[in-house]
């Protein structure tokens, strides 16, 4: 399964100046349930947010510039050929790619799921979620959590 797991304000914004622009406790545990022990795919600004390959998952990031190789994790020219190496290197994982917006607007048209945590907040922020077909996918709300900035775990599922 190829999948895109994201978390975004009403007004889309993933990120600001390179960060989250958000704490929220608890909202990371998804991430965390779905990716662990499958392959994570993310770009180079991504990773370096990060500054590691994630524990218990296998990272493959996709850079021109750069070259990641550390225990668990490697480096990708593209995103067609991250998810090809994700594929040869841990067959019968699944493969969630994790951002940022340019893979995941290039992610969109292959994915079968789009796990999005949609937080009910409108927060200032310069990186954004690309717009997509919902008529495309079914939606599925799987949880909504209160608290002082609430936010819902969404399923899409491809059509078809």
């Amino acid at each position: 399964m190829i999948a895109l797991i994201v978390a975004y304000t009403r007004n889309r914004v993933i990120g600001n100046k390179g960060q989250i622009p958000w704490r929220i406790k608890g909202e990371q545990r998804r991430f965390k349930e779905l990716t662990t022990g499958n392959v994570v795919i993310m770009g180079r600004k991504s990773y370096q947010e990060i500054g590691r390959p994630l524990p218990n998952r296998f990272t493959v990031v996709v850079s021109n510039t750069a070259s990641f190789e550390a225990e668990n994790c490697t480096t990708a020219s593209s995103l067609p050929e991250a998810i090809k190496k994700a594929r040869e290197l841990q067959p019968g994982k699944h493969i969630y790619i994790s951002g940022g917006a340019g893979l995941y607007k290039e992610a969109i048209d292959m994915v079968e799921k789009m796990y999005i945590t949609e937080v009910d907040a409108h927060i200032e922020g310069d990186t954004y979620f690309p717009e997509f077909d919902e008529t495309l996918f079914e939606k599925t709300i799987d949880e909504q959590i209160e608290g002082e900035i609430p936010y819902t775990y969404v399923t899409y599922t491809r059509k078809g």
